[in-house]
């Protein structure tokens, strides 16, 4: 099966057509994309992650809000040190006095921002083949005028909504916005699923358009259980995975290359295709790169992973 892109996918997923060969429809391959942190270590403007898409032959991105705010034109921060534990107590002070400067230069320039820059940015990756389904972009901590930005820039780029890490807080004070916006949160999980006090539920009770950015390979790290019951049981709450391969706790939680963890990916998969779930799967690669590879080449590998587990 060829791979469809996310609109595509999304707008034919509900509707099973019985092709001439036999009784059953096969069901749609999932739309598989890749969060760009995932090219962090090399250069990353959005042009060039947009190469980056092209080159692996994906076709949905959760774009980080730096390379996007720059495209857009936001002020250059401050370069970060590369030497930090190096640096002495004043470095070090001068470095965050220019960080929170470059802070407040932000906070001016979205109040601000046309968003005609982040129209003409979705229509580049568009026209390159590459949708940008969710914008990394807007965090609870920001005034409201700045959270408005951020749902009207991805409504420019042409998102699905923005994600950012969950939190009852962090929900409580986003979800009115995606309501008010009509776009979607996907709230992002670390370990912390492991705490005793932890809800699925209530960081999405705060609004309909509030969802889940469930992160598989944290959740094994944490709990050391399969996390396709959730994807089960929150499928209509769910806006995108994050895949990485992470061992258990009891096998020391590593981010490690594919096929060395204990996170199902494979199985997870499986599941989006065989139950038509329109959940996008995004590749995030976390583990350290081995001597003699590249990002490239390792993000490669876990495409073919994908195809694999698929076929």
């Amino acid at each position: 099966m060829s791979t469809v892109s996310r609109r595509q996918f999304l707008g034919t997923a509900a509707a099973a057509v019985i092709p001439v060969w036999g009784l059953y429809a096969r069901p749609l391959k999932p739309v598989i994309g890749a969060i760009s942190y995932s090219f962090r270590q090399i250069p990353g403007s959005a042009e060039e992650i947009l190469a980056y898409m092209q080159a692996l032959e994906l076709s949905a991105v959760e774009l980080m809000g730096g390379p996007a705010e720059a495209f857009a034109g936001a002020p250059a921060g401050p370069a970060m040190p590369r030497n930090f534990r190096e640096m002495s107590l004043e470095e070090r002070r001068e470095a965050g006095a220019a960080r929170r400067a470059h802070g407040e230069q932000m906070k001016e320039w979205r109040v601000g921002a046309s968003m005609d820059r982040f129209t003409e940015l979705g229509r580049m990756y568009r026209d390159g083949g590459v949708d940008i389904d969710i914008l990394k972009l807007g965090q609870p901590r920001w005034s409201d005028a700045e959270i408005d930005y951020a749902f009207n820039a991805a409504r420019a780029v042409g998102a699905r909504g923005v994600s950012f890490e969950i939190s009852n807080e962090a929900a409580e004070r986003m979800g009115p916005f995606a309501t008010r916006h009509n776009l979607l949160t996907g709230m992002h999980n670390h370990t912390q699923v492991a705490d005793e006090s932890f809800s699925w539920d209530v960081p999405l009770s705060f609004s309909p358009n509030n969802m889940l950015n469930l992160d598989i390979g944290h959740y094994v790290a944490a709990l050391g259980t399969s996390p396709v019951p959730v994807i089960r049981k929150y499928h209509d709450r769910i806006t995108h995975l994050h895949l990485k391969d992470r061992r258990a706790p009891e096998n020391g939680g590593a981010n490690v290359p594919w096929g060395e963890g204990d996170t199902p990916i494979g199985e997870a998969l499986r599941l989006l295709q065989t139950e038509g779930y329109p959940i996008t799967a995004m590749i995030e690669l976390e583990y350290d790169i081995p001597e003699g590879s590249s990002v490239m080449e390792e993000m490669k590998k876990c495409v073919d992973y994908c195809h694999a587990a698929l076929h």
